[in-house]
């Protein structure tokens, strides 16, 4: 997640403006893999939804991502839950993303960052206290955690 960070953040038409603490999280729709780790990040970007979209999945090849299963264990997984206030529907991209609503590791995340946020209707607060959270557990102080060489180094 550094990496990708990083690399986003190093194009001339992406910004990471601010981002999550990294939370460690029970595997979800497949449970028998090792927790999962996951942090939100607010982008700000000249690159329209499906360009962004190719960006991260060219991130994600570089990081020898590969798609064995669905829900099943991976080395990085980059979603694009909202792009402003944009609906797209097209093959393969859907903004908001369709289930964000239903899943803890994606809230608490997103709450720490934007917990006024409404997702239809709704804010992100609100909608993370209706979900189990248990076994959801930020690991870092903060969003900083990215920034840090001793991360990539496995300090």
């Amino acid at each position: 997640m550094q990496m990708v960070l990083r690399a986003l953040d190093a194009r001339p038409d992406t910004a990471v403006v601010t981002v999550s603490s990294l939370y460690r999280t029970p595997p979800w729709g497949k449970l028998d893999q090792p927790d999962f780790l996951n942090a939100v990040a607010l982008v700000r970007t000249s690159l329209d939804p499906r360009a962004l979209l190719e960006q991260c999945l060219t991130i994600e090849r570089a990081l020898k991502r590969v798609r064995a299963e669905r829900w099943g264990p991976r080395s990085i997984d980059v979603d694009i839950l909202l792009y402003g206030t944009r609906t797209v529907d097209d093959e393969g991209l859907t903004i908001p993303h369709p289930r964000m609503s239903e899943r803890a590791f994606v809230l608490a995340p997103l709450a720490e960052i934007a917990p006024a946020l409404e997702i239809a209707g709704r804010n992100v607060e609100t909608l993370l206290e209706s979900l189990d959270r248990s076994g959801v557990e930020r690991i870092t102080p903060d969003g900083e955690w990215w920034k840090f060489e001793e991360i990539t180094k496995g300090g």
